[in-house]
């Protein structure tokens, strides 16, 4: 499919900070303006249209077909910004040519609305890429059913074309402001330009050609290929083509800045407060109304602590910001053993936090993040026994995670749903073992196999693929192993609970074992991100181990 040569006139500046402006924003209420019937012509200039956030371009006609353009470059050109930018934020540089991004399959079936995640750049599907859609459509898998919605979301674009898609089609055309780019596909096909020993019938090679080809087509524009494929980025490079991947769905670029849910008092936190604070007592509980600049820095239901040498501890939760004022409650103290939560009692801070939350009624969703052995199924496991089976709270507990080998599949697995759940389980049975010692110490036999049987019939395992359409009503859900989903996977789980349920979230996001899955895309991140601040959710990060000592040493050197 030709394409137009770049803009030969300078756009207006653009915002400096345009590149950097993260991804899952909100889609403003106005846009910049789609591109024109004119832009798109080929044996005309195209002039860039300004970019003003505050106005938007009526929609345009369709664009009858083009011829092909010449490849020489612009007279006037001006050069592009040399920083590195997210292919799905890429912003124009100031009278620069919109980018040309090439798109892999495995990025569609990713995500199926990457292709409004491009803002004015254009977009370009080879015709393998839609080849490979066609054969992962058919499953009940989560590939299947992106790849279904991708082709549903070609469908509509093309569609707005009135059967000519050879001059493109606006992306704007299905009401996304922000992708004011237009989509090509292939319509012609490119004559094989790459190294002898290089397979030509495989598809990324075929992908491969055609970056090779609009490249040489069109020297004056970016071409850039976007895929979630390490090894098809490498070859891309090898062959002196750009390759980036995509960063779109990473809700952090650095999982070392993400929420930890506490936060440490300066040294100094009482002499500045001075008489300025407020304090009192109710439902035993101390309450402490401060301000300052520390209210800044503070979300709801986040923990702040105060340690110093020869000075009392404090360790509060935030329950109030109203302005500039801030109110702190005191903690109940599950490190000691009158408080303990089923026999289990908080070994440090971050433990003690999490088993605030974990008992806390008006806490609906709680994520718990941390390396193995910090107790985060133990203590969830705990909280939910004690509140099914001694406070009445919940009705049962319900378990799930998900099913990702660390090593190679074993195959089917054979009984009833839980039946194949219980390889996945081990975990649950560990800590179910442990809980159940205290019962063991003072009963017989037959006391120990009807505590077991008690604890037995209130837990649920439950498969992951089973859980769409589903509502939980009063029930005591936990997610194992949350790391290993996707955002989407953890939006259609969290979305399934009802009235009088409580949901928690666990995961080490050092151990991710789902393909193309990275610890600033997983759901665990994306799910600590957007909740922070939640009046009715919380997160602790876990950060030492209570295991074993030989399982500490490990972590720390291995």
């Amino acid at each position: 499919m030709p394409l137009p040569p770049a803009p030969t006139r300078k756009g207006d500046r653009v915002r400096s900070d345009a590149a950097s402006t993260r991804s899952r924003r909100r889609p403003r209420d106005e846009g910049p303006p789609a591109p024109t019937a004119d832009a798109l012509a080929a044996d005309a200039p195209i002039a860039a249209a300004p970019l003003e956030a505050d106005t938007v371009a009526p929609p345009t006609a369709p664009v009858p077909p083009v011829s092909a353009p010449s490849t020489q470059p612009p007279a006037a050109t001006t050069s592009r910004s040399t920083a590195r930018v997210r292919p799905a934020r890429a912003a124009r540089s100031q009278g620069g040519p919109r980018r040309l991004f090439v798109l892999d399959t495995n990025v569609l079936m990713h995500d199926p609305t990457c292709l409004f995640r491009f803002e004015e750049h254009d977009i370009y599907l080879p015709m393998i890429v839609l080849e490979e859609l066609d054969n992962n459509k058919k499953g009940m898998s989560e590939v299947a059913r992106n790849a279904r919605q991708a082709s549903r979301t070609l469908d509509a674009l093309a569609a707005t074309a009135r059967g000519d898609i050879r001059a493109g089609v606006a992306l704007t055309a299905l009401g996304h402001r922000e992708a004011t780019g237009t989509l090509f596909f292939q319509t012609e096909s490119f004559a094989q330009a790459l190294p002898d020993g290089i397979a030509h019938g495989k598809a990324d090679n075929q992908i491969l050609v055609v970056v090779q080809a609009l490249r040489q087509r069109h020297p004056d524009r970016d071409v850039v290929l976007v895929s979630k494929d390490i090894n098809m980025r490498i070859k891309a490079r090898a062959l002196g083509l750009a390759a980036e991947d995509y960063e779109n769905d990473k809700t952090l670029d650095d999982v070392e800045l993400l929420y930890t849910g506490m936060l440490a008092l300066p040294t100094d936190f009482w002499g500045r407060q001075g008489k300025s604070v407020e304090s009192w007592q109710q439902g035993g509980h101390t309450f402490y109304r401060i301000s300052g600049a520390i209210v800044e820095q503070l979300l709801l239901n986040q923990f702040v602590y105060y340690e110093a040498a020869g000075e009392p501890s404090l360790y509060a939760r935030v329950v109030e910001l109203r302005g500039k004022t801030a109110v702190l409650r005191t903690l109940k103290d599950y490190t000691h053993l009158k408080n303990a939560v089923w026999g289990v009692t908080a070994r440090n801070r971050e433990q003690n936090f999490a088993l605030n939350l974990l008992m806390d009624p008006d806490i609906d969703f709680v994520t718990l993040a941390g390396t193995a052995g910090t107790g985060k199924t133990l203590m969830a496991l705990a909280a939910g026994l004690t509140q099914v089976l001694d406070e009445r709270r919940y009705s049962e507990i319900i378990m799930t995670r998900a099913t990702v080998s660390v090593g190679e599949d074993i195959g089917f697995l054979p009984g009833t749903e839980e039946e194949k759940m219980g390889p996945w389980m081990g975990a649950l049975d560990d800590n179910l073992e442990f809980l159940a010692q205290g019962a063991r110490n003072n009963a017989g036999e037959w006391g120990r196999a009807a505590t077991n049987d008690l604890i037995r019939s209130r837990i649920k395992i439950k498969s992951m693929n089973f859980m769409r359409g589903r509502t939980f009503l009063n029930k005591y859900v936990i997610i194992d192993e949350a790391q290993n989903l996707t955002p989407k996977q953890m939006k259609t789980l969290i979305t399934r609970a009802g009235p009088g349920t409580k949901l928690v979230c666990m995961g080490n996001l050092a151990q991710i074992d789902t393909p193309y899955l990275t610890e600033g895309s997983s759901g665990l991140t994306y799910v600590v991100d957007r909740f922070k601040g939640w009046p009715h959710g919380g997160h602790v990060t876990l950060a030492r181990g209570e295991r074993s000592r030989l399982a500490d040493f490990a972590s720390e050197v291995l």
